[in-house]
């Protein structure tokens, strides 16, 4: 085959591949004309594309002549995506901020009033490391992913009211939030902002920021991901100046 010839098929590749990422983002369907115009490709091309993924089970036609996802795509990419643990979903994203910040980088749960780490990566050796493991628990009301999952759980005083109880909050540090009403505004200021931060509540010298992680759903939060340093060597300040890159790096998404 000549090297013209293999480039045609890698042209028409990227095309078909092109046809299947827009397809995806129209769930109501997406009709002929629409997708020629959304790839830059001729109708008949387009066209071609549209059957190659219908033959695969790719792509099929709804009952108004739009093209949707098909079953099979679904099927593999649902099973995919089950049969891989948060652990294994969301090592790319805090390699990409471990590498980016050279500080410690946590995924976690929020379980009753703890957070639970599934998953951590430190920077590499030579730089001092957090005490935190796979595994360990710390009170959710004081860390940065624990207020991120609960400023989502908890939607108002009387939700924070209850979760509290009749319990003390703990206090790792003296700046760490002690009443229904501090963590009440605490919550209300995450929601608006977009981001929790942990200005040394959990231990002293240490400061993070964290955001939201959509692993399992476009919607709701499975976890937490955050960004945490001494703080003589990366400021809260210099964290919550980048949470932009920060909440892309956390998507899965490349920066410029």
């Amino acid at each position: 085959m000549s090297d013209t010839g293999a480039d045609a098929k890698l042209v028409g590749a990227d095309r078909v591949l092109a046809v299947l990422a827009e397809l995806a983002r129209h769930p109501d369907g997406i009709g002929l004309e629409e997708m020629a115009r959304a790839v830059s490709s001729p109708k008949p091309t387009a066209h071609r594309a549209l059957a190659a993924l219908r033959r695969a089970g790719f792509a099929v036609q709804n009952g108004h002549g739009r093209y949707v996802l098909g079953d099979e795509f679904l099927r593999m990419a649902f099973a995919h995506h089950e049969a891989r643990p948060d652990h294994v979903r969301v090592t790319p994203m805090l390699q990409a901020l471990c590498d980016r910040y050279g500080e410690t980088v946590h995924y976690a749960v929020l379980e009753g009033t703890s957070v639970v780490y599934r998953s951590k990566l430190d920077p590499p050796s030579g730089a001092v490391r957090l005490t935190s493991v796979v595994g360990g628990r710390n009170p959710a009301h004081c860390t940065g992913v624990g207020k991120v999952l609960l400023a989502e759980a908890l939607r108002d005083e009387a939700a924070v009211r209850a979760w509290v109880g009749e319990r003390r909050l703990e206090r790792p540090t003296e700046r760490s939030i002690a009443t229904v009403e501090e963590l009440h505004a605490e919550l209300v200021r995450v929601r608006e902002q977009g981001y929790a931060a942990d200005d040394q509540e959990n231990e002293p010298g240490v400061n993070c920021v964290a955001v939201p992680a959509y692993l399992t759903s476009p919607t709701v939060p499975s976890g937490a991901i955050s960004v945490s340093g001494l703080a003589y060597r990366t400021p809260l300040r210099t964290l919550v100046d980048d949470v932009p890159a920060i909440r892309a790096l956390a998507a899965g998404q490349e920066l410029p």
